[in-house]
């Protein structure tokens, strides 16, 4: 199976603290990969490195065969790889159809010059984009509430909205940065199934961060570990939930005192 994305001995410095010292991992095609860790491990960071926030100091970062190391977010985004945010970032007034053909529109094809002239071709890809964007939502179950303002859908529906709209830029790499997070038990059980369904539908490669122990337990075949900024563990979640380092980063040392 080959590589979907390679990280190699990636690290970033901020100042005189080290956020991620030498980080590598293999998301292979297909798969449900977990990045876990306590709080300030520099999950987050990891992703900032991935998608072009944030530029790495040294080491490669690969989609496929193309490298990533000096794009910008945005070109990173139209190479394949998309990412969803811890905290929700939809456009809030904008409608639930137009958040998904927002990002839609990154493919498109057709100038500006084509737009304001309202040719037959610029209007083919915009009845297409529409097409596609209710496809998702209907997907994600919320094509009935197409014409609501994004901010008036309750959190669960947000989340969803979120994730329908990275795949709208058709990725092949899909980032979730903690998409349980503020959601009930009956949402994260929901959550799961349309992590595994958006997987296999789309044929996608999904990296995970997530605090949620049991959700990662439960859909991912492999898993990384980090603390303070370096891999302590990787493997199958079994292993890794059975590893000394895991248990001493999330538990603390035990003390031989007692």
């Amino acid at each position: 199976m080959s590589a979907a994305l390679h990280v190699d001995n990636v690290s970033i410095a901020f100042g005189g603290l080290k956020a991620v010292s030498d980080f590598s991992l293999t998301l292979r095609e297909g798969t449900l990969h977990g990045l876990i860790g306590p709080n300030g491990a520099g999950k987050t960071t990891v992703f900032n490195l991935l998608t072009g926030v944030y530029q790495a100091d040294h080491g490669t970062i690969s989609l496929g065969s193309q490298r990533m190391n000096g794009l910008k977010p945005n070109q990173i985004a139209r190479a394949g790889m998309v990412r969803t945010f811890q905290n929700i970032r939809l456009f809030g007034d904008l409608t639930v159809l137009d958040n998904v053909r927002i990002a839609c529109w990154s493919r498109t094809t057709t100038n500006t010059l084509a737009a304001l002239f309202r040719t037959p071709a610029h209007m083919a890809e915009e009845a297409a984009i529409a097409e596609r964007a209710r496809e998702l939502l209907d997907i994600f179950d919320l094509l009935p509430r197409e014409r609501e303002q994004a901010k008036n859908l309750p959190y669960g529906a947000q989340r969803r909205l979120e994730i329908a709209r990275a795949l709208a830029m058709d990725p092949k790499v899909l980032l979730l940065d903690e998409p349980a997070a503020g959601m009930n038990p009956q949402e994260k059980i929901a959550l799961r199934g349309l992590i595994r369904k958006v997987r296999e539908q789309f044929g996608l490669s999904v990296l995970l961060i997530e605090h949620d122990m049991g959700l990662v337990m439960d859909i991912c075949e492999r898993i990384t570990v980090l603390d303070h900024g370096e891999v302590i563990a990787d493997g199958e979640p079994s292993a890794v939930q059975r590893n000394p380092k895991v248990i001493e980063a999330y538990l603390g040392a035990p003390n031989e005192e007692d």
